[in-house]
């Protein structure tokens, strides 16, 4: 059920958010935009403010030379079709996790990790930025984590995939927060 009070301008943003996932029109994505975005996500609530996380940037003039070096990753009769996915983008952004051995702190790292994106993609969402957030089977790929210099001590979060948009994604609805609510009852 909606609420009929006034929202203020953050709940606004979280609800109208999308993952935007292609349609991208022309508009180059910056570094330099990424880099102050991040600024801001960085201040994600992390565990020890161990702030585990590390960012890779593909720009456009990169994206073209790393699409073909995924894609050729995956069996040759799939690397068309993963070449014309990763094509899609404006640019990306690898985000990368540092994997304790502990897995209270592996846990505390991937939820520190998950903010911080969740961040980025509202202040993204605030410039018309578009930003999906991608966990296909290339970031599991050792492969992948060669081309992107990971260290077996990190884990590949995700790719974000960028790009400013003229038409903003159909809405999807949510499951009410109450019909998901229980109380403890001792």
């Amino acid at each position: 059920m909606e609420s009929t009070k006034q929202q203020t301008a953050l709940q606004q943003i979280i609800r109208d958010r999308r993952a935007v996932k292609k349609h991208y029109n022309d508009k180059p994505v910056a570094e330099e935009t990424v880099k102050e975005l991040l600024e801001d996500a960085v201040w994600a609530p992390t565990h020890g403010v161990r702030q585990p996380w590390r960012f890779i940037f593909i720009g456009p003039d990169q994206k073209e030379t790393f699409a073909q070096k995924v894609a050729a990753t995956y069996p040759e009769e799939r690397q068309q079709n993963r070449l014309e996915y990763l094509r899609e983008p404006s640019a990306f952004l690898i985000v990368v996790m540092e994997e304790p051995e502990s897995k209270k702190q592996w846990d505390e790292n991937f939820g520190a990790t998950a903010s911080m994106i969740q961040n980025f993609w509202l202040l993204a969402w605030e410039q018309k930025l578009g930003v999906v957030w991608k966990t296909n089977s290339h970031i599991y790929d050792a492969n992948v984590k060669t081309i992107l210099d990971v260290g077996e001590n990190e884990k590949i979060v995700g790719f974000l995939h960028l790009g400013y948009f003229d038409e903003k994604p159909a809405k999807k609805e949510r499951v009410s927060a109450a019909e998901k609510f229980t109380t403890f009852k001792g």
